[in-house]
């Protein structure tokens, strides 16, 4: 299909009149309920595809069909006298399998939506393989040890060292080798 202007203009306008041309003047017995769904007109505007569907059975569709390459020639002399254009293009219809992959896919849908209902019951009783929760979350051994860790420091700090004991008394009397203060405070 061209997607010049001109052929989707033309394309809409050759459909409403074959529309109306089967809807008023063609009065063939075997043409059923006929839809034109789409035109598609070549780039050089010669050669028109019409879509139809027919709603019936498949006896219908095919009288419909015979009907419609009868009634061909005078289509074309009208289409042709209503576009005003120099060369009227041929018309081709083409059953639309428009209905039919809908069906298809409809019966599909029910299909999938069947075994959703049965994943959905196996489901409900079923338990998990492993964890529950798949995800990783920290150990409680992990923060028992952190509070161990924790707690011999504050030992260290407690001054059950010897040293730490002097050096904490030098400090105090503000006279400790390390403070490097002469013994003065709050200055």
């Amino acid at each position: 299909m061209n997607d010049s202007p001109r052929a989707l203009k033309l394309a809409d306008r050759i459909k409403v009149i074959v529309a109306t041309m089967l809807d008023t003047r063609v009065k063939d017995p075997r043409l059923g309920f006929v839809t034109i769904t789409d035109v598609r007109v070549s780039g050089d505007l010669q050669h028109a595809t019409l879509f139809y569907t027919v709603f019936g059975t498949d006896e219908e569709r095919e009288g419909t069909g015979a009907a419609l390459v009868s009634a061909t020639g005078m289509l074309r002399r009208e289409v042709g006298r209503q576009t005003g254009v120099r060369l009227t293009p041929t018309l081709e219809f083409i059953a639309d399998a428009i209905p039919e992959n809908a069906r298809v896919i409809e019966d599909l849908l029910s299909e999938a939506r069947g075994r959703d209902a049965e994943l959905a019951k196996s489901k409900e009783g079923a338990a998990y393989a492993g964890d529950a929760d798949p995800y990783r979350v920290p150990r409680e051994d992990e923060d028992e040890d952190d509070e161990t860790d924790e707690d011999e420091i504050d030992d260290e700090t407690d001054g059950s060292d010897g040293v730490d004991d002097e050096t904490a008394a030098d400090r105090e009397d503000g006279q400790g080798p390390s403070t490097g203060v002469s013994g003065r405070e709050g200055v």
